[in-house]
């Protein structure tokens, strides 16, 4: 009997939107990252989808496309104003890059809760040209 081949196997970057080469990986990223910490939080709520529409003042067929990871509808600044509504602090923290000069890297975008175990993701944010 012939053995099967062993699959290719790639190696992931970190981020599986740049891996399937989806357009602006970092900001998806970031924007998956969001949508799971509002998850959490109205989960932590125990709200049902409608009452949680209303607190976030859209209605429960947008929140269900919210849980179900269809972010398309909603950009990075809306999913941070749910996370507001629901009470979450937020912390935008803007800083110089390691390495300074002309040729250095495009910058970072990164997602972290604090106090949770939930690990994170980072990625490479490029400005816009």
């Amino acid at each position: 009997m012939r053995r099967a081949a062993k699959p290719a196997v790639t190696t992931s970057s970190g981020n599986v939107f740049e891996d399937l080469r989806v357009p602006a990986p970092a900001e998806a990223l970031a924007k998956s990252e969001l949508a799971a910490i509002l998850a959490e939080a109205i989960r932590a709520r125990r709200l049902t989808q409608t009452a949680a529409g209303r607190l976030l003042g859209i209605d429960q067929p947008k929140v269900s496309e919210l849980l179900r990871g269809r972010l398309s509808r909603f950009s990075t600044e809306r999913l941070l104003l749910f996370l507001l509504r629901l009470g979450q602090d937020i912390d935008i923290v803007v800083r110089r890059p390691r390495v300074a000069g002309d040729d250095s890297p495009p910058g970072r975008l990164q997602v972290r809760t604090l106090g949770t175990r939930r690990r994170s993701g980072a990625a490479a944010l490029s400005a816009p040209s």
